[in-house]
């Protein structure tokens, strides 16, 4: 399930957490957001125990232009406030390249 990051604070508070999160950046208008998200909730299924937010890159550009997101979707990994991991859009459009990255961080 994704929970959806409405306030900068929020997004500080998820990606401080002790224990490793993904966070999605996408846009309403973006079709490649649109094909992961036909996809992603067959992928959330194996990793069931990871907490998943998301967050719209055009309502909040601080924060995607500091943690380099330059294309949607991106899935980014963070513990205790540092960036482990990013899957940049082009390497994310299938439930495979998106498995992969996901089991690096929690397998």
């Amino acid at each position: 399930m994704l929970i959806l990051i409405d306030s900068e604070q929020k997004f500080n508070e998820v990606i401080n957490s002790e224990n490793p999160v993904v966070v999605k950046f996408f846009a309403s208008w973006c079709p490649d957001c649109k094909r992961m998200e036909a996809f992603l909730p067959s992928v959330l299924e194996e990793f069931d125990n990871i907490p998943f937010y998301e967050i719209d890159k055009d309502s909040f550009p601080n924060v995607s232009e500091k943690n380099e997101v330059m294309g949607i979707p991106s899935l980014l990994v963070f513990k205790n406030g540092e960036k482990l991991g990013h899957l940049h859009s082009a390497n994310a459009k299938t439930p495979d390249q998106v498995n992969e990255f996901l089991s690096k961080y929690f397998s």
